[in-house]
């Protein structure tokens, strides 16, 4: 059975950060991400061609909301977060030239894809991989 409604989805993530001005650096200098918009409060949409993410700040989250976390805690932890671009040597290239450090560098892998990966100030950890 084909669900129509797959063909018309989108996906944007929403990241909370405890620092906006760090995050936005991290995200439009050293990833590439252009800022759509302010909102207030703080919500900022970036984009980069079909890829969308919102950064906001986790102070912002409800003492009871199911995804803040507590003073010691980084949030994303146990999540990978991929970014498949056409050119990861010119995207792996840029964030040397930014001195942005990695977690792990640009290597070929066993499955075939060559990748690197980078944790943004908040901790999310992403990995920037070669299209499959």
């Amino acid at each position: 059975m084909k669900r129509h409604w797959v063909c018309h989805a989108t996906l944007r993530l929403e990241l909370f950060t405890s620092d906006l001005p760090a995050s936005l650096d991290f995200y439009g200098r050293v990833r590439g991400f252009d800022k759509e918009a302010e909102r207030p409060g703080g919500y900022t949409p970036l984009a980069k061609g079909p890829v969308r993410i919102a950064l906001n700040l986790r102070s912002d989250l409800d003492e009871d909301h199911p995804i803040r976390t507590a003073a010691h805690e980084r949030p994303g932890r146990g999540v990978e977060i991929v970014l498949e671009v056409g050119d990861v040597e010119a995207m792996y290239q840029h964030v040397v030239s930014e001195k942005w450090p990695r977690s792990a560098e640009l290597k070929c892998q066993p499955w075939g894809l060559t990748d690197f990966r980078v944790v943004d100030p908040d901790g999310y950890y992403w990995r920037v991989t070669s299209r499959g």
